[in-house]
């Protein structure tokens, strides 16, 4: 099994591409090791010292690190992410619960269901490449409301990303967006 790294716009953050599907759709994030238990790949990459936080996309892993340095760590993680493929095991054990949950007004609706067409066609696939995931969270008063996920939570580059490249395409397409807006995870 050959798996590729790549680099993120946020050095604290790398990209692994094991050649298969992780999850094949869908994103699934563990910020922290006591949230894994439905995943047992996250599990299994928090047992290596300095893993900070697992994002597991659809034919990705970011892995954000809390300290080491990556020449350090991306050994270990290279062989954490070997020997799940290799037991078979599953990379999620459940259907994770919940979700985000979307805050709008009904007499928004055609508003918002353009947003989230333009978000998925047009902005999650380039954000994925870079290991992360930006997901529509609520619109109000002309303000969409978005959850930066995996390598894009915490990259230094996320502002500009989010004000100068995401809110710029939505206000262009969307004359009712007057803003753009973070919600910080919890």
């Amino acid at each position: 099994m050959f798996i590729q790294t790549e680099a993120t716009p946020n050095p604290a953050s790398l990209k692994f591409l094991p050649g298969r599907d992780v999850l094949g759709t869908g994103t699934a994030e563990f910020r922290a090791a006591d949230e894994a238990g439905d995943s047992p790949l996250a599990e299994r990459l928090f047992q290596v010292e300095g893993v900070g936080g697992v994002f597991l996309g659809p034919d990705f892993i970011t892995v954000t690190k809390a300290a080491g340095e990556w020449p350090h760590l991306k050994p270990a993680i290279l062989g954490a992410i070997m020997e799940h493929f290799m037991s078979g095991a599953p990379v999620i054990s459940r259907a994770q619960e919940g979700g985000n949950d979307e805050f709008f007004a009904a007499e928004d609706a055609d508003t918002v269901a353009t947003i989230k067409e333009l978000l998925e066609t047009r902005v999650r696939p380039a954000v994925a490449r870079d290991g992360g995931d930006i997901v529509f969270g609520g619109f109000r008063d002309g303000v969409v409301f978005l959850h930066m996920r995996g390598a894009c939570a915490g990259c230094p580059s996320s502002t500009a990303t989010l004000k100068h490249g995401i809110e710029n395409l939505l206000r262009h397409f969307v004359p009712d967006v007057r803003a753009i807006q973070e919600i910080p995870s919890p």
